[in-house]
């Protein structure tokens, strides 16, 4: 069964993890005492975050095979800096969302390619 039309499994984790993580970012760069608020660095993860959620959506309905290998290479950049990101900055929930978000990323590479052709004629 083709999941063309709908979202699969690891697009929505990758979603999720990088929502959670926008929310975990913009807590400690608003939130006093949490020891980042106001910072230059809680800020970029904040971009990091919402970068990530745009590098996801467009993901998802791409059909080009070096297309969706050049996201998926931005999208684990992405993950990991915003990961060690939130190490350093000791967000470590920030840090979570990025493990939850690799695991999407995994679980969308794993998955079969979507496409309406067969690969051999």
């Amino acid at each position: 069964m083709s999941q063309s039309g709908s979202f699969r499994p690891g697009i929505i984790v990758m979603l999720l993890g990088s929502l959670a993580g926008l929310a975990v970012a913009l807590y400690a760069y608003f939130t006093p005492l949490t020891g980042v608020n106001g910072s230059l660095g809680a800020l970029i993860v904040i971009l990091s975050t919402i970068a990530l959620a745009i590098l996801t959506l467009v993901l998802a309905p791409l059909s080009c095979r070096s297309g969706r290998v050049a996201l998926r290479v931005l999208i684990l950049l992405d993950l990991v800096g915003t990961g060690f990101a939130g190490l350093l900055l000791h967000q470590w929930w920030l840090t979570a969302a990025m493990v939850v978000g690799l695991i999407g990323l995994l679980l969308e590479m794993a998955s079969p390619a979507s496409s309406a052709t067969p690969a051999h004629s």
